[in-house]
């Protein structure tokens, strides 16, 4: 008996909880584990709400097709299952949680997505360690999530997280948006590193720039328009797309 995808959308129809707007109109994609893939298209095109739906969030529904993970068929699981099943979701603009510090943030996550209370002594360990891999400054575990962090700072917060959480899956919603060279780099070093301590992990990264694809390498570059995937194609569909644009794919 063959084993299935890690992540299997097919045919995906979905829409605005307000208003009833579809967004995706029959989209389909396969991530196997340890696979990246990439998920180019222009602005509206439904990336982020892809990601959004992906995650469960209650602001869309699904009016059509199906969403499965490890062979399971999750398009009905609330967003806080398929966190504890090992679907890690990386923001595009990180919220801020004051009174919250790093450490506590990470300590009830991994405790819900494990099953278990995690103490603070043990998972402080972990995170020195991977603190330390990810250049990230020992100070960093005790301020309040996300308050007062540069942009580089969220986004490297949302990589110590999916580090300490082990997902299955992780989608990267514009993880790069905003960033400098250097930030961006940093990012796409850390997501290499859990992948190497991790090589069944799946990464979908939504993107709008080669930049970050260059560091990433990804198996798989999807172009999504209009809520559906056009294209799919090697490494090369995103260097295409960096000198052409998407405007062939918009009137395909």
């Amino acid at each position: 008996m063959s084993t299935p995808p890690l992540f299997e959308i097919s045919g995906l129809h979905a829409a605005t909880v307000e208003g009833d707007i579809e967004i995706l109109t029959g989209l389909d994609l396969t991530v196997g584990a340890g696979e990246v893939h990439a998920l180019m298209g222009p602005n509206g095109s439904g990336k982020s709400t892809l990601a959004n739906v992906l995650l469960g969030s209650p602001e869309y529904h699904v009016t059509a097709g199906s969403i499965r993970f490890r062979g399971e068929d999750i398009t009905e699981w609330p967003a806080d299952v398929r966190g504890k099943a090992g679907i890690f979701l990386a923001f595009q603009y990180p919220q801020e949680i004051p009174g919250v510090s790093v450490l506590n943030f990470m300590r009830q996550s991994l405790s819900a997505r494990k099953g278990i209370e995690m103490s603070v002594l043990e998972l402080r360990l972990s995170i020195m360690e991977w603190m330390e891999r990810l250049d990230m400054d020992e100070s960093f575990a005790e301020r309040y999530v996300n308050e007062g962090f540069s942009g580089g700072e969220k986004k490297r917060n949302e990589i110590l997280q999916m580090a300490i959480l082990e997902p299955e899956m992780a989608i990267l919603d514009e993880t790069d948006s905003g960033l400098d060279i250097d930030a961006l780099r940093v990012v796409a070093t850390g997501v290499q590193e859990v992948r190497r301590d991790r090589p069944g992990l799946g990464v979908l990264a939504i993107t709008h720039y080669q930049r970050l694809l260059e560091e990433l390498q990804p198996d798989r570059v999807h172009v999504i328009v209009d809520g559906r995937i056009v294209e799919s194609g090697g490494p090369e569909l995103a260097a295409t797309l960096e000198a052409e644009g998407y405007e062939r794919f918009e009137h395909a």
